[in-house]
């Protein structure tokens, strides 16, 4: 899960992602990025921890950090929360293989709408709702094509 700084959304991707893959018994490694390196080694967003916390997901193991081309290796797929950050993540592919692992979450719900998670920081407490709620049905639909 890769946005900008590894503080909102994909913290929360994460911790999505995790609590629904941990409850259907998958055994899958899981972690968010940032695509620059604002926040290296800091909480997710306060606001990010309490939207999770609100629906039982404990974020405040997770620390920042940036997005490595060595993540191409580790990773079967590479989800970015928006279309800025999947082009960085783009240019730090090495091959067709690498390029093929990089997919916008939103379009797991919409495929090809290219549609982007609207970064929460700037707005209030309902904007880390409203991503909470995307995310949610985001990596519900992950959960349901990959476990096939």
């Amino acid at each position: 899960m890769v946005c900008l700084g590894n503080i909102c959304r994909s913290p929360l991707a994460e911790g999505i992602l995790t609590k629904k893959a941990n409850e259907k018994g998958l055994d899958w490694k899981i972690d968010s990025a940032g695509t620059a390196a604002y926040h290296v080694g800091n909480l997710p967003d306060e606001r990010s921890i309490e939207v999770a916390k609100k629906h039982r997901i404990d974020l405040t193991n997770q620390r920042a950090r940036q997005f490595s081309p060595s993540d191409f290796q580790v990773f079967d797929l590479i989800y970015a929360m928006d279309t800025e950050n999947f082009a960085n993540i783009l240019k730090l592919a090495s091959s067709e293989d690498d390029k093929q692992k990089v997919k916008l979450i939103l379009n797991e719900l919409e495929p090809e709408s290219n549609t982007s998670v609207p970064d929460p920081y700037y707005g209030g407490e309902d904007g880390f709702e409203e991503v909470y709620h995307m995310l949610d049905l985001a990596c519900e639909a992950v959960i349901l094509k990959l476990k096939k």
